[in-house]
């Protein structure tokens, strides 16, 4: 890995390299991602079942595009015992961290007679894309679909590529039934998302869209937001170690590698005021690198988005993760709570040498879908809040309105909107408490 001596001007370079990942500069394929969405927004299931056709070679139509129940419970039976374990596990652990995130209705009623609050509704409806292929993410299934059970939501919708032969992967079919799905359909793409977002004959609409997916679904899902809602538009996976002298450096390396192997645009960056670390690390990582089976994908990762940064102190360390803003933020130094405090901007956060970041794609709890491209800076991980919306509540009596009916008049008259002011007046045109009229 290279090692670089960061100062302002290299880290205004990276910066700029790191977004050269985000989805939006794929400019190229946006033209083609809209005419597809249009296709589908203005044909319907033609549309939808021509591109699965097109771009999955699986020949689907009305009768056989939703998965049965009855292909759910075969699939569940290729499942290994030990992997169906494992994932109830996981399931009870995401289950139990989304749990302490939900939140109540609230009102405040005050003696002067006016009932403030705030109505908290589960959405109707959501649709979790989940990529197909021979690939499966049962992990993504989970933290996708168990906070919008959780949140309360009754229609959850999973689409995903079908094979050639019109296939679901058994795994992925599995995980969505123990999560709570409520319906599969063999649809992917550009044309899923836009699906989900329209509604077809054979796929009704959704509230909203989630789910992670290629460069096609992640500008299919910037297309139709407005229409519907969505999480985010994700771009590549990243890792950034904060980490200092006393870290052991196997560890480090197996940590960064854990996230280059995702894909060749994965960013995997070490931040370290320490130059012995950095050499070992660097030599640990190209070892490690040579006997792992995604060897090549690891090394373009690296080789592209790969940085091992060197600061001043822990101080600079923390500046850069807060600039960087990463999705995966590793803290490998001899207190990494009191690292901790000064973060501001990560997904999420691993603390000590025993906390890494497969622990949080797989087993620990908090949701896995995090945000990318530096915008952690001022967006979440995917969480219990993403699947409900908040209506506000306004009570007043007539004695509260009165009270406040100048203050009100003369805040819409200074605004020029007369009938607003109106609204008010014409409840009191007739009324004299204490001899004040309101006007």
């Amino acid at each position: 890995m290279r090692i670089i001596e960061l100062n302002e001007r290299s880290m205004g370079h990276l910066l700029s390299e790191l977004l050269k990942r985000d989805p939006n500069q794929y400019t190229e394929y946006a033209g083609t991602v809209q005419e597809i969405v249009d296709g589908v927004r203005a044909k319907g299931d033609e549309a939808l079942f021509a591109y699965t056709r097109q771009f999955d070679r699986a020949q689907v139509d009305e009768a056989n595009i939703r998965v049965t129940e009855a292909e759910i419970q075969a699939a569940m039976k290729q499942v290994p015992e030990d992997l169906l374990r494992v994932m109830k596990t996981s399931m009870e652990n995401i289950r139990a961290y989304h749990e302490k995130q939900k939140r109540n209705s609230w009102f405040d009623a005050r003696p002067d007679g006016t009932i403030l609050g705030q109505k908290v509704t589960p959405l109707d409806s959501v649709g979790v894309y989940v990529p197909g292929g021979k690939a499966a993410y049962p992990s993504s299934v989970l933290m996708n679909i168990i906070p919008a059970q959780v949140a309360g939501v009754k229609r959850i919708v999973m689409v995903t590529p079908p094979g050639a032969d019109g296939s679901v992967n058994p795994v992925t079919l599995t995980a969505a039934h123990l999560a709570g799905v409520t319906e599969v359909y063999r649809a992917g793409g550009a044309q899923a998302v836009a699906a989900l977002a329209f509604g077809t004959k054979s796929i009704p609409r959704v509230c909203k869209i989630v789910g992670p997916g290629n460069i096609f679904v992640a500008l299919a899902k910037k297309a139709v937001y407005g229409y519907a809602s969505i999480d985010s538009i994700a771009g590549p996976s990243e890792i950034l170690v904060i980490a200092d002298e006393k870290a052991d450096p196997r560890y480090v390396a197996a940590d960064l590698l854990s996230q280059a192997e995702h894909d060749e645009l994965a960013s995997a960056i070490l931040v370290t005021p320490s130059m012995e670390l950095a050499q070992a690390v660097s030599r640990e990582a190209d070892a490690l690198a040579a006997r792992l089976s995604r060897r090549e994908i690891i090394e373009k990762s690296l080789e592209n988005y790969g940085y091992i940064l060197v600061v001043e102190n822990l101080e600079a360390a923390v500046a850069a993760a807060n600039e960087i803003a990463p999705e995966h933020l590793e803290i490998l130094t001899e207190n990494p709570f009191e690292v901790m405090t000064k973060i501001r901007n990560a997904g999420a956060i691993f603390m000590g040498p025993y906390s890494s970041e497969p622990l949080g794609d797989y087993y620990a709890g908090p949701n896995h879908v995090l945000p990318t491209n530096g915008t952690a800076r001022f967006f979440s991980p995917l969480n219990v809040d993403d699947f409900v919306k908040k209506s506000s509540i306004i009570y007043y009596s007539r004695e509260a309105l009165f009270a406040a009916s100048k203050d009100i008049q003369a805040f819409a008259n200074a605004e020029g909107l007369t009938a607003h002011a109106n609204s008010i007046r014409t409840r009191f045109e007739e009324e004299n408490l204490g001899g004040k009229e309101a006007r």
